[in-house]
């Protein structure tokens, strides 16, 4: 990523004196600290972090001056020590070093000496280009080619160093140092501002030295490239030969002297490219103003105020270290941001130029740190609307993203977030991963076109014929109209134009990339499938009808009125969502001739992955939606059930499905019988074995609390008896009171209610409370933790807690459902199901509405599905824990109390932590799982797929595959277990969904059936329980249980160690002798024969990998 600088600064000093100090901080010290911080980095304790051990007379010694000036410095100039610790090791990483600077400076001054030695040429008329040397194109578009003026080469009156290297607020990686040659005044004409004669010239002189440049050894390339993408504005880029070719590109741009052109005649209202010239006839209407060119005028005067600006800002900044520091650190702010790219970038030039702006109005002060200047600066942005009141600064970036993103930054900090450093400069932002839909306009040779049908021949003049930079305005203007309260922002990304070799002609509009726009859309107005227009009878009517076309329409509303309209086709949710790509579409063919085939949107490419069998425009919002109605119908009639000894306290949902988080949502079940064996006496079905496996029905629990009474026993057999005894009463009154079909057992009680099973659990609240009670043999009662009072109190009181609060969420964000099943959806395509519970998957999903910074909460499934896998790929799962803050519960002081119990107990906590405010220290939803090694590979899972897919969905061409990164890597495993699909019952609910699969007894017709179906019944998982019941020690299994065909094995590598021999112990083992000794090792071919006699009937081959294992 090059770093776009200071280019229009320009140094008045002469050559030898563009140094400035060393920045402080570097060299030799610098580097014996950052090996010290490397050393306690990597001290035992498996990366995590450790506390110093200081000894007491260094723990209680006086501070020293320095030590208590520093302490007072941290105080008022930042929030917190940490915060002074990140912000200086990033400036350490980005600034220069003194002996880089050293082999630039000499490398520059051998450039000064190359291009005074450049020779000159005869003059001759601007179109006689006969004297270019074959080898070297003009790198500027002459189109229309005849131009008056006369030209020359002659060396440049003087060479100057300008920008953030000569100030000392350049950035690392990319070190660009920008160098203004002043052309002589016996080259310029007093009209060469008129039709482009200033251009033409200066893209001659780079081509002349370009020529001669090119020859010199000292140069490993000499290539041209556009200034800030510019197409009028060539620079010529040098990069020296031999090791230092990465160190340092020197970029030339031409300028005239700085006093040469009046600047009365450069005003943005004045004309500088005569119609006439331009279009080869005069404007419409005789005697008309021509249109300005205030685009034209800036670039010209952005070449003449070189002097005076670098002279303002070596003034402003000087010798103030935090001014330049907070430059620094708001360079990589926008960096991260992608804000300084291309064309209409916030270059790093005018971030030099709005600190200086807010020093000379007094709202920053040279005394500040470069935090400070930062904080400052995003302020100012977050609060000031740039379109509306201007400041002295010609700024031509978006000034609303800007804003935008200046606001997002300015609540982090005000947040005072442990994390906030990291995620305001460390934490990347590309437009595919930042904006809720995205799409590409390509071929981008469609917009002349455009241009045409939106009359915009004066902006064509002013850009230079850039039909794509005179488009942009209109464009984005007329979708921000019709997107209206659907839209947050509208942004757009223009990929800066590549540099090109000197003897190749410059890059053609049409070749400059893809025109990609982003939306960053509301929630609240996004599904709305009507456009209200005005009443028929009201001027406004025609405008509206104009506007949308044949889409607007008259309508008569419930109220009476009569008002102009445009309907939009949606029936589903997921419809809904892409409302903005029909509206896009729609107004880009009427207005501006692109038709939809130039439009590539990519919004909702990734929904299909959690579509049902049948759904083809759903993604199951409304199946889930039709079961949570069917279970509230459910809750009322348990409510008001008579005839229960105790009356019902609450009713609550624990199941996915009650908090749309179910990848595939439940369908009202109708069996066909034909499928099953008739148990009349039970009034049950049992799936017959000539017959393929039927479809895959799971009950959705619902606990219901009963009322507390002193009847209630107090021993934990008696209370487990008297729930029996309520689970079997529950039955009968359903069935006598509603006519629903119930099955009764001591658990629970099953509830088949419109074609859905309901799963009911009668619970005690103080039963988990005398399950932790422990008898001495004193007598003495103590409460103490068992498993069985975790699991119950899990499942009755914490499971149902959680559900709520999702439930609540989705109703605030409606985007969370589909990007909970797209990362469930993803991690069991990996085959890592297991491992991970749906609980912590939900969690991880809920921290991306809860938490967004330093994004907005995503509007999009795939926006969210992108973020989920950043944070999985990128948080620090060792050293922090994840805090979801449902509710909003915790407090700031909870928080940093949770974090440090969490730091004091980490050894005790599992692998993957999360807590809410119900679980502040234990972390319930992650103590089964993962482990470590399943968790480190999720984690490099995620960070392969991201880069992939985001590579899918930014490509203009359209993204390919959009599944491969759902497909399971299989080299891995040692063994492979394929299985049958006729044994599958979630067949079709594969990654990849076969054409044709095998019918599972299900009837189409609607109707609810008389007889509960068959509940739970999966072969594979039910295989998956025996196989890690018999080899669990030997091996780990994986598993996709949404229709995956293939079980992973993977040996685990201490099972291969041998054994000494023991009777008890020869399950899968042979015996060995080994040095004289009896020992065990794994029987890896009876093993994998065992495999297959497991699964007979659902095991179609055992494929053994042999290279992947040995004995």
């Amino acid at each position: 990523m090059l770093d776009i600088d200071d280019f229009t600064l320009a140094s008045s000093p002469p050559w030898p004196q563009v140094m400035e100090p060393a920045l402080e901080g570097t060299g030799k010290e610098g580097k014996k600290e950052s090996s010290k911080k490397h050393t306690v980095a990597g001290s035992p304790g498996e990366g995590l972090w450790q506390p110093v051990k200081l000894s007491w007379a260094e723990l209680y010694k006086e501070p020293t001056n320095e030590e208590l000036n520093r302490l007072r410095e941290t105080e008022s100039l930042f929030h917190s020590s940490l915060l002074r610790l990140q912000v200086e090791e990033l400036l350490k990483e980005v600034r220069l070093s003194e002996k880089k600077k050293e082999r630039i400076d000499a490398f520059l001054r051998e450039v000064n000496q190359r291009i005074m030695r450049v020779p000159s040429t005869p003059e001759t008329e601007l179109t006689d280009q006969v004297w270019l040397p074959a080898g070297v194109q003009v790198p500027l578009h002459q189109v229309p080619y005849a131009v008056k003026g006369r030209f020359r080469f002659l060396p440049p009156a003087r060479v100057t160093v300008v920008g953030s290297y000569l100030l000392g607020t350049c950035i690392r990686p990319d070190i660009n140092v920008d160098v203004a040659l002043t052309m002589p005044r016996e080259i310029l004409q007093d009209k060469d501002g008129l039709n482009q004669r200033y251009f033409r010239k200066r893209a001659l002189y780079l081509a002349h030295l370009a020529h001669h440049l090119a020859q010199d050894p000292l140069f490993s390339s000499v290539r041209f490239s556009y200034t800030n993408g510019c197409h009028l504005k060539p620079s010529l880029l040098l990069r020296p030969h031999g090791k230092d070719e990465r160190l340092v590109t020197v970029r030339l741009h031409p300028c005239p002297p700085p006093d040469f052109f009046r600047p009365c005649r450069l005003l943005p209202s004045k004309n500088n490219v005569r119609s006439a010239w331009y279009r080869g006839q005069s404007p419409p209407g005789s005697g008309s103003p021509e249109p300005p060119t205030p685009h034209y005028n800036t670039w010209v005067l952005q070449d003449t105020a070189l002097e005076s600006h670098v002279q303002l800002l070596s003034t402003v900044l000087g010798s103030t270290l935090g001014l330049k520091d907070g430059v620094a650190l708001l360079k990589v702010w926008l960096r991260q941001r992608e804000l300084d790219k291309g064309l209409g970038g916030f270059s790093g030039f005018l971030v030099s130029m709005l600190v200086a702006f807010l020093v000379s109005t007094r709202k920053i002060h040279t005394t500040m740190s470069g935090y400070q200047v930062l904080r400052s600066i995003l302020q100012f942005l977050a609060t000031t609307d740039l379109t509306v009141n201007g400041i002295s600064l010609c700024l031509s970036s978006d000034p609303s993203l800007v804003q935008h993103e200046a606001r997002l930054s300015m609540v982090l900090l005000d947040s005072k977030a442990d994390d906030g450093f990291q995620l305001l400069l460390m934490t990347p932002k590309p437009m595919i991963r930042a904006f809720d839909h995205v799409l590409h306009l390509h071929p981008l040779s469609r917009l002349q076109a455009a241009c045409h049908r939106l009359k915009l021949w004066p902006e064509l003049q002013d850009h230079g014929g850039d039909y794509v930079s005179a488009t942009l305005g209109p464009l984005t203007t007329l979708l921000e109209q019709g997107l209206g309260s659907r839209l947050h922002l509208l942004a757009h990304s223009r990929p800066p134009v590549s540099e090109w070799d000197i003897s190749q002609d410059p890059p053609k509009h049409r070749d400059s990339g893809t025109l990609t726009l982003g939306l960053l859309l509301r929630p609240e107005g996004l599904t709305s499938v009507l456009e209200l227009g005005p009443e028929a009878d009201q001027p406004e009517a025609a405008d509206f009808r104009r506007f949308w076309g044949s889409r607007s329409e008259l309508r008569r509303f419930q109220d009476g009125a009569i008002r102009e309209a445009v309907v939009w086709e949606a029936a589903s949710m997921a419809q809904k969502r892409l409302i903005p790509h029909q509206v896009v579409t729609h107004l880009l063919a009427l207005h501006a001739d692109i038709p939809d085939t130039c439009v590539h949107y990519m919004g909702g490419l990734l929904e299909a992955l959690i579509q049902g069998l049948k759904e083809t425009s759903s993604t199951g919002e409304e199946a889930l939606a039709a079961v949570v109605r069917c279970y509230d119908d459910l809750s009322r009639q348990l409510w008001g059930l008579e005839g229960l000894p105790l009356t019902v306290s609450a009713v609550q949902g624990a199941h996915p499905v009650l908090r749309y988080t179910e990848v595939f949502p439940p369908a009202p079940v109708k069996p066909a019988y034909s499928f099953y064996e008739h148990l009349r006496e039970r009034a049950s079905l049992l799936p017959r074995p000539d017959k393929p496996c039927p479809a895959y029905v799971e009950p959705m629990t619902v606990v219901c609390h009963l009322e507390g009474s002193g009847q209630w026993p107090q021993d934990a057999e008696a209370i487990r008896r008297v729930r029996a005894a309520f689970q079997l009463r529950l039955a009968e009154l359903l069935t006598q009171q509603h006519g629903l079909r119930c099955r009764a057992t001591a658990t629970h009680t099953d509830v088949l209610k419109d074609g859905f099973v309901f799963r009911i659990r009668v619970a005690y609240q103080r039963e988990p409370q005398i399950l932790k009670e422990t008898r001495s043999p004193e007598g003495m009662i103590s409460l103490r933790d068992t498993p069985a009072s975790l699991r119950l109190e899990r499942d009755t009181r914490q499971l149902p807690l959680l559900t709520s609060a999702l439930h609540g969420l989705q109703q605030q964000h409606p985007a969370f459902s589909g990007v909970a099943r797209l990362a469930k959806r993803w991690v069991r395509a990996q085959l890592l199901g297991e491992g991970l519970t749906d609980e912590s998957l939900d969690l991880v999903a809920a921290a991306l509405f809860l938490h967004p910074e330093p994004f907005t909460p995503p509007s999009s499934p795939q926006v969210g599905f992108l973020r989920f896998l950043f944070l999985v790929s990128t948080f620090d799962w060792k050293n922090n824990p994840l805090i979801i803050n449902l509710n909003n519960e915790l407090t700031v002081e909870e928080q940093v109390e949770i974090r440090s119990g969490f730091l004091a107990t980490r050894l005790q906590l599992p692998v993957m932590v999360i807590f809410t405010p119900q679980d502040r220290k234990s972390s319930v939803w992650t103590q089964d799982g993962p482990s470590p090694q399943i968790l480190q590979r999720l984690v490099v899972l995620a960070a392969e797929a991201l880069p992939v897919l985001e590579k899918q969905l930014m490509d203009p061409r359209g993204p390919g595959d959009i599944r491969t990164v759902f497909r399971p890597p299989l080299d891995m495993y040692d063994v492979l277990i394929r299985l049958s699909p006729r044994h599958i019952p979630r067949h079709r609910q594969a990654v990849d969904s076969p054409a044709a699969s095998f019918c599972r007894g299900l009837l189409s017709e609607p109707g609810s059936s008389s007889l509960m179906p068959v509940l739970g019944y999966d072969p594979p998982q039910l295989y998956l329980a025996q196989l890690r019941e018999a080899f669990g020690d030997l091996a780990l299994f994986f598993y996709d249980q949404h229709g995956g065909e293939v079980i992973g094995v993977l040996w685990k590598p201490s099972s291969f160690q041998p054994q000494p021999f023991k009777a008890s112990n020869t399950k899968g083992r042979m015996v060995v002798s080994q040095v004289g000794e009896l020992m065990m090792v794994p029987n890896v071919e009876a093993i994998l024969e065992d495999f297959a006699i497991l699964g007979e009937g659902l095991v179609q081959a055992v494929e053994a990998r042999s290279e992947r294992w040995t004995v």
